[in-house]
């Protein structure tokens, strides 16, 4: 054999086994290329095994004729958990709070529009297919030795763009918009907890200042009634005239305590019926009483552990971490090649009768790498811009998580403290009314003057409003402990993510 010949095969056999590596080569980059940047880890829950410093009391008991209430670790919260109030009236306009709340409307069209921008990522992974069709006319002026001449061009056919996600740059584009749906999902189901939770204790402030201003014109006709007996012993001369100022003075402190409490009462159903969606004009809040409020007696407590998978704001800030987390890959994957696959298919003539014979069909195909080599640090530094972004977005994941252990330390310290309120309340509430019994058996009977009276029925008034506050703040407490729960969100079908929060299904059994 001619050696010449033998040495231009073996080179020819090389090149073709190195092209053959380099082609099988570059088709595993496009069908399994990594993904540029990190892979997002889920923060581990706080090591932390309660809530408050101090071990927080299991039972809360305010007396003998008050309820008790007990926490309960590992129960199940209800989506509809005001329903334990017992109360038809609050029942009702929650509902339509929840049909009718412009703040959850806004929360479910941004989660729409979230969900579209997801599609539309996904989008990218699929080939680009358009067709064209041009009809083009060009004329030319005529010279002296040429007659002036028109063109027509006709052409019709089809275009295919395909950008191999050979860097992960699309993968992670939709893990981004993926953590972003999440993270507006859990903002709905975060609203839609304030929204209930503001509602029921914006129904029980109602309940109470109702309770106060009912307290305050008993106490009023109570001063009448006093004023017309001190006026009766004045007439007959058994009384001095300073006894009836000090009687006109103690109607008139009273009377003044009236104005105040009803501003709060307009102010509290008027910010109720904006919750619901309804304007102040045209709505009137149902006459919510206390009586008509049962109070919960058994109040669930999820571990700490637990809390994180459970509450929608701390979830929402992991979704929002995870979008950072696939922004740097994002950032990171513009550093790499860009591949780009075209072809196209069609038929051109310059007459539109003979336009789709055989013999005018063109095509061709075309692949091309775009390399960054020098963008003056804008690409570096675009990627630094993301790492920033993900550690601030790590920083407020931990603010959420430790506003939210507050929330409940403090809660469980109100209850304990709210049912030693209302024992010590109810204890000078009974003691102020049995004094004041004898405070005008006495006075009617001469034994005991004015003054005497008008402190005893100073005592009275403070004990008896002081009371109705202990009450209402109890029940407003025990509202915040099932919203710093979460609130059970999580059963209701309308809420619920695709994936449950984890760990849930073991709280709930």
């Amino acid at each position: 054999m001619n050696p010449m010949q033998t040495c231009r095969n073996a080179r020819w056999w090389t090149q073709w086994r190195y092209s053959r590596i380099a082609l099988t080569t570059g088709w595993v980059l496009i069908l399994g290329g990594c993904a540029a940047g990190p892979d997002f880890v889920k923060p581990a829950p706080p090591q932390v095994a309660r809530y408050t410093s101090s071990e927080t009391p299991t039972v809360f008991a305010a007396g003998k004729s008050e309820p008790v209430q007990q926490l309960t670790t590992g129960k199940a919260i209800s989506a509809q958990w005001w329903e334990l109030y017992q109360s038809p009236n609050l029942n009702q306009v929650l509902e339509q709070a929840i049909n009718s709340s412009p703040t959850l409307t806004a929360a479910k069209a941004t989660l729409a529009q979230v969900q579209q921008a997801l599609i539309q990522t996904q989008g990218d992974y699929y080939p680009q297919v358009n067709i064209n069709a041009a009809a083009q006319r060009q004329g030319t002026s005529a010279a002296k030795s040429l007659p002036a001449a028109t063109t027509n061009l006709y052409s019709v056919g089809a275009t295919v763009s395909y950008a191999p996600d050979v860097f992960g740059s699309t993968r992670r584009q939709e893990e981004q918009a993926a953590a972003l749906v999440e993270n507006q999902q859990y903002q709905l189901a975060a609203a839609y907890l304030t929204l209930t939770g503001t509602v029921v204790t914006q129904a029980i402030d109602i309940a109470s200042v109702r309770q106060q201003i009912s307290a305050v014109q008993d106490i009023i006709a109570d001063d009448e009634h006093n004023l017309q007996l001190v006026q009766l012993k004045f007439n007959a001369g058994k009384a001095a005239l300073r006894d009836v100022l000090a009687a006109q003075s103690q109607l008139a402190n009273d009377r003044a305590l009236l104005p105040p409490l009803k501003q709060q009462l307009s102010v509290a159903e008027h910010a109720l019926s904006v919750l619901i969606g309804q304007f102040p004009g045209g709505w009137s809040a149902p006459n919510f009483e206390l009586t008509e409020f049962a109070l919960p007696t058994e109040l669930p407590v999820s571990i700490p552990s637990e809390l994180v998978r459970q509450r929608p704001d701390i979830l929402a800030a992991e979704a929002q971490l995870h979008a950072s987390s696939a922004a740097i890959g994002v950032a990171a994957s513009q550093l790499y090649p860009n591949i780009q696959l075209s072809g196209s298919l069609g038929v051109e003539s310059l007459s539109s009768s003979n336009l789709f014979q055989a013999s005018n069909q063109f095509w061709n195909l075309v692949a091309s790498l775009t390399a960054p080599i020098f963008h003056g640090g804008a690409l570096e530094a675009q990627k630094q811009a993301a790492i920033y972004a993900f550690q601030a977005s790590a920083a407020s994941y931990q603010q959420t998580v430790l506003t939210a252990f507050g929330q409940v330390a403090d809660v469980l310290r109100a209850l304990t403290h709210d049912a030693e309120l209302v024992g010590a309340q109810k204890t000078a509430f009974d003691i102020s009314e049995a004094s004041l019994k004898l405070q005008r058996l006495s006075y009617a009977a001469g034994k005991s003057d004015l003054l005497q009276l008008l402190d005893a029925e100073r005592a009275y008034q403070q004990a008896r409003l002081g009371y109705a506050r202990a009450q209402a703040q109890r029940y407003q407490d025990t509202a915040q402990l099932f919203v710093a729960m979460g609130g059970g969100w999580w059963q209701d079908k309308n809420l619920a993510p695709p994936a449950s929060p984890e760990k849930q299904q073991t709280v709930q059994d």
